[in-house]
């Protein structure tokens, strides 16, 4: 085994990496692919990848960052939705070997994927990933939502037509649009969204939105930044950045012009990119894990993600652990506490509505 940064894994390793991926069984999720992990590295410089060798051929990958004192994480964690090692069948190092071998005493994950035999039984609680199947088409999706979903889909619709007429402009919606102004939009109504609802400003960390724009530069097979947006005429009303492969789109940051908050823009455009993406040969969408209203009424069905850490012995471990523990107990007691959630959000909600009528 040896552990190298991403940039320094060779062509060799790439394809092998692809192909463990392609055969594993999981979803196509572009976040496990080689080419997430090189972007990471690119802007991340303790991004690692140990690599595992049997004979001439390449047969794992565990992907990583690491941190002061030991401390390991998911690489991009925070932002990556899909999370985990690539090992070929039967491969599975001794999850404390691992970590000693890549001079880590501790691994912390908030998305793994199922299916991570190496990883059994460390995960401290799993989550609903919601998503949508479109590979029947988006005729049979909207079908299943007339069923499923008939308010929101009828209420969504309507707000769709109404938007085109009282903005007195042709709506628009472009599924991969490559203009890197409009990328810019996108990020300074995500960052307004963050501020007005007290949450952290991801793009306020340049690594992130650096991240973003390379992505979005990207093309690869595995991994390709997508940015949809929905115009009103020639003006953006509402956008999304994910990530896609052949067959999965993940979503990751969506956001819209407040000013035009009463016709549900976000919905109107999560509509327009299932159909996008069923006609681009996307078969699901992955709207990532946390509770959300308009998930619900969307999704078709769920993935299961898991959020925890791998320790080895060591006394390093205890005081990651310290630190780790009284923030995830806290998250924990609000989740476990539906009320509370939901009073919880509805005060984000207040505040951000309060700040955008001054």
């Amino acid at each position: 085994m040896r552990v190298v940064r991403p940039g320094e894994l060779g062509e060799r390793e790439i394809e092998a990496w692809r192909e463990l991926r392609a055969g594993s069984g999981a979803p196509a999720n572009p976040f496990m692919e080689p080419e997430f992990t090189l972007a990471v590295g690119a802007v991340r410089p303790r991004s690692r990848v140990a690599v595992w060798w049997e004979g001439d051929e390449p047969v794992g990958f565990f992907p990583h960052e690491k941190g002061p004192l030991g401390r390991g994480r998911a690489i991009g964690f925070g932002v990556s939705d899909s999370q985990g090692g690539i090992f070929r069948p039967g491969l599975r190092p001794g999850a404390r070997a691992l970590l000693r071998a890549c001079g880590l005493v501790l691994w912390e994950y908030d998305n793994l994927e199922t299916g991570q035999p190496v990883f059994e039984g460390a995960a401290d609680e799993s989550f609903a990933s919601p998503v949508i199947d479109v590979g029947e088409g988006y005729e049979a999706y909207e079908a299943l939502l007339r069923v499923q979903s008939p308010k929101f889909l009828r209420t969504t619709l309507a707000k769709d037509r109404k938007l085109a007429r009282q903005s007195g402009a042709e709506l628009r919606f472009v599924f991969d649009e490559r203009d890197p102004a409009a990328l810019r939009t996108l990020m300074e109504w995500k960052s307004a969204q963050y501020r007005r609802t007290g949450r952290g400003d991801r793009f306020a960390q340049e690594w992130i939105s650096a991240l973003v724009r390379r992505l979005h530069e990207q093309r690869a097979p595995g991994c390709s930044g997508v940015l949809s947006v929905l115009y009103a005429g020639d003006r953006p009303v509402a956008a999304h950045f994910g990530l896609r492969s052949a067959t999965v789109l993940s979503c990751w940051f969506p956001a819209y012009d407040p000013a035009y908050a009463k016709y549900s823009p976000g919905l109107v455009l999560h509509l327009r990119m299932a159909a996008g993406a069923a006609e681009a040969g996307i078969g699901m969408l992955d709207l990532g894990r946390g509770a959300a209203e308009y998930k619900d009424s969307l999704k078709t069905g769920e993935l299961t993600v898991h959020e925890g850490a791998v320790t080895r012995p060591d006394p390093r471990t205890v005081l990651h652990r310290l630190r780790r523990e009284p923030v995830r107990a806290v998250h924990a007691y609000v989740r476990e506490r539906p009320a509370l959630a939901a009073r919880a959000r509805e005060a984000l909600n207040t505040v951000a509505r309060l700040k955008g009528d001054r």
